[in-house]
């Protein structure tokens, strides 16, 4: 694995706490990306809010989104943690040690932002983004 990242989600206002981390980190934010410029199917009270944002302060990285419209944002289900591989196998290998005894939310699958990315919550409530993507 490449690293671990917290990943955040928020119930509209992940503009604004990222705002509030690069200040209270003296950071960077270094993508931003809007539900409307996502080639995503989305419905139009989604355009503006925040689908993917990432935050840095030297070898911290914290990223970010909102809740997808229909979905619903209370503690235990605001933060996963996105496990980045370096080799497809690697990611290949911990999804299907994850998917026996876990609940699928995202199948392992080609992205529209060029990874190849799972969803998954263990058995324990804890969930993990697994993502490669070849560079």
């Amino acid at each position: 694995m490449k690293q671990t990242t917290p990943y955040f989600t928020f119930d509209g206002n992940a503009r604004e706490a990222l705002e509030y981390y690069k200040d209270i980190f003296n950071g960077e934010i270094l993508e931003l990306k809007t539900y409307g410029e996502a080639n995503y199917p989305t419905p139009p009270e989604a355009n503006e809010k925040i689908i993917h944002g990432k935050f840095q302060k030297d070898e911290f990285y914290l990223m970010v989104s909102d809740a997808f419209p229909s979905h619903s944002v209370s503690i235990g289900n605001n933060i996963s943690f996105v496990l980045e591989f370096e080799r497809e196998e690697e990611l290949q290998t911990i999804y299907d040690r994850l998917y026996v005894n876990s609940t699928v939310v995202q199948e392992l699958q080609d992205t529209f932002w060029g990874a190849k990315y799972a969803k998954v919550k263990d058995p324990f409530g804890i969930v993990w983004d697994l993502s490669y993507t070849n560079n």
